[in-house]
């Protein structure tokens, strides 16, 4: 029997990246997942590559509409009868530079979409299925959120401030909740090719293991913290990040 046969994972921005990498391992080890983005049409492609719908659904939202977030917990019980798996994988950075410069508006959406929108999910699920259940919930994080990370400042600071969210949810929930978070370094995916495209082998010379992330690096750690194997895990922070940050790198 696979390790989450008979449960059903909800993953947040999880048309493609490390939020489709992640849905891809919970699929492999026997989960339903409910996956979701804001578009349509590349949602349906991610379910097709899912397994289909017997496995996968798509509910197509923006992350912070709390009306999306209650019809997804909904439509995850009523077609798979259940929400035993949270994982808030959408995360947003619109801007690049010092924070001195960094218009207000922009820095109110980032902490909207990264850190009350995660927050405001879990409510959702907790409220809808895990508070009578029991779960499992993983907020994705980021390095830049353990240290000072030049030119994305402020989306790092919105990330230090999901795991602290982390923290204080595994308090509040314990025991029938685990709430865990983890923190990448650069993984090659559409959000962050800015900082690699064009220099990949440079960048990837500043960790230790000689090579930037990928989405099922991500995926299998996501899938160990949500699994019985770390049961007495919670408010935990994983950093993976090919050893990036014992070098002093972000």
């Amino acid at each position: 029997m696979k390790r989450f046969e008979g449960k059903t994972a909800i993953v947040t921005g999880a048309s493609r990246g490390i939020g489709l990498g992640i849905a891809q391992r919970l699929v492999e080890d026997g989960a339903n997942v409910v996956i979701t983005a804001r578009k349509q049409e590349a949602l349906d492609a991610a379910v097709e590559a899912l397994g289909g719908p017997d496995r996968a659904l798509a509910v197509a939202g923006r992350a912070d509409d709390v009306d999306h977030q209650a019809e997804t917990v909904k439509r995850a019980i009523d077609v798979f009868g259940s929400a035993d798996l949270l994982v808030n994988n959408t995360g947003i950075n619109p801007v690049f530079g010092p924070m001195v410069e960094l218009p207000l508006d922009a820095a109110r959406k980032i902490v909207e979409v990264n850190c009350l929108a995660a927050l405001s999910w879990v409510q959702q699920a907790y409220h809808g299925w895990m508070k009578e259940h029991g779960g499992a919930v993983v907020n994705v994080a980021s390095v830049a959120g353990v240290k000072p990370a030049p030119g994305i400042g402020f989306y790092g600071s919105s990330k230090a401030m999901l795991i602290h969210i982390t923290q204080e949810l595994a308090v509040e929930l314990g025991p029938g909740v685990r709430v865990n978070a983890v923190a990448p370094a650069v993984v090659k995916t559409k959000f962050a090719s800015a900082l690699y495209e064009g220099r990949e082998d440079e960048v990837a010379a500043a960790y230790p293991l000689n090579r930037l992330g990928v989405p099922e690096d991500i995926g299998s750690v996501v899938a160990f913290l949500l699994s019985a194997d770390a049961s007495w895990l919670t408010g935990q922070l994983l950093v993976v990040d090919g050893g990036l940050t014992l070098t002093g790198g972000v």
